[in-house]
């Protein structure tokens, strides 16, 4: 019991963190290629940009992004191509708006 206790409080630790991102300055760098996308129906994620770290908990799309790479969960590399992404986003105005819009899509983030 108590090993199954260990195990859920570290994944609920790594899922908490999964909206840290560090944008890189270089592709190979990246854990995730990412497009951001004109409109929000051509989107696989809509993304909200919190401003506190505490904020982004969990993989709903809120993501605070970190001074240092060190201190994300994923590197993120926004490409010129939609075709070479791994992930395309749409960033909006409200958190409220944050979220999956394809779920097969959400490991790319965990």
């Amino acid at each position: 019991m108590r090993e199954y206790l260990i195990l859920l409080l570290l994944f609920v630790s790594l899922s908490a963190r999964a909206q840290k991102v560090f944008s890189v300055p270089y592709e190979s760098q990246a854990d995730v290629k990412v497009f951001v996308v004109k409109y929000e129906s051509q989107a696989d994620l809509k993304v909200f940009k919190v401003p506190y770290e505490s904020q982004s908990e969990g993989n709903d799309g809120k993501w605070f992004f970190t001074s240092y790479p060190s201190q994300a969960k994923r590197k993120i590399f926004f490409v010129p191509y939609e075709s070479r992404a791994d992930l395309k986003i749409f960033f909006v105005n409200y958190p409220s708006q944050a979220g999956w819009r394809r779920r097969e899509k959400c490991h790319k983030m965990e």
